[in-house]
């Protein structure tokens, strides 16, 4: 798959790097498409585990190209635009049916689309340079927009949620780190080492049961206690007759670390 960004894949682990540094990486028409398809494409992709996704530069994304995007969608209908934001919704809807864990190591700003991009990852490693905008509405746009009303209050709660979108400030890693936006804040030379550890770990680690954790998570948002318990039950039982806890059971009659095959 040809893409305006750069991707490449070591031990497991897929790095998505946004490249266009000279405007904050932010996105194209293209780009969008590209990620859109290639979310949809690794869930088919066995030499990937883990997701990593940053930006080159200072910028982690800026959003949407103001030229390239919204300058060309004031020229076009409404049919046009409705193509448009469901085209960027369902590259959200991807990340998040990837049962693949997804780590945003969001090295600068991450603004509209980039921080929405930052919010459907599952993990967020932040750099102490990091920002993020979820700025719709000071460009006269609503703040529910590729899912951000849906993922956001369930991330951060609904109060700072609205605070979020309806002012559209930026807010700095440590703040982003206070309403519990991001996992870890870090100092910007450790950004993208902390990330790929983070990322190595999950890799190695049982991912049978790692990515039926996130398809669980998914799943429950929608359940009442009845039905998440006997859901839960489920999987468990699934995953009790699964390689990797056999492997787990004699590793630990030996005193050996377990070398997981992921089944």
């Amino acid at each position: 798959m040809s893409t305006d960004f750069l991707y490449e894949v070591s031990d497991g682990v897929a790095t998505i790097t946004f490249n266009r540094p000279d405007v904050l990486n932010a996105l194209t028409f293209d780009i969008y498409a590209q990620l859109r398809d290639l979310m949809e494409a690794l869930r088919y992709d066995d030499d990937v585990k883990v997701v990593v996704i940053t930006g080159q530069g200072k910028g982690f994304c800026s959003g949407g190209d103001v030229e390239d995007i919204i300058g060309a969608l004031l020229k076009r209908d409404v049919k046009d635009h409705l193509e448009f934001t469901r085209m960027t919704g369902a590259l959200v809807l991807n990340m998040r049916l990837l049962e693949k864990p997804i780590i945003a190591a969001v090295n600068g700003i991450a603004a509209g689309a980039g921080a929405v991009i930052a919010l459907a990852s599952d993990i967020r490693i932040a750099s102490e340079d990091a920002r993020f905008a979820f700025l719709f509405t000071r460009v006269g746009l609503t703040g529910a927009d590729m899912g951000t009303a849906y993922l956001l209050p369930r991330l951060v709660g609904q109060g700072r949620a609205l605070e979020l979108l309806l002012y559209g400030d930026t807010i700095d890693a440590h703040t982003a780190d206070k309403y519990g936006l991001v996992n870890r804040v870090v100092p910007p030379e450790r950004l993208m080492a902390v990330a790929h550890e983070w990322a190595q770990r999950l890799a190695d680690g049982p991912t049978f049961a790692i990515n039926m954790t996130k398809r669980m998570v998914n799943n429950e948002w929608q359940m009442d206690i009845v039905s998440a318990i006997e859901a839960e039950a489920q999987a468990q039982a699934l995953l009790l007759m699964g390689d990797d806890h056999r492997i787990f059971y004699e590793a630990f009659t030996q005193k050996a670390k377990p070398k997981f095959t992921g089944r």
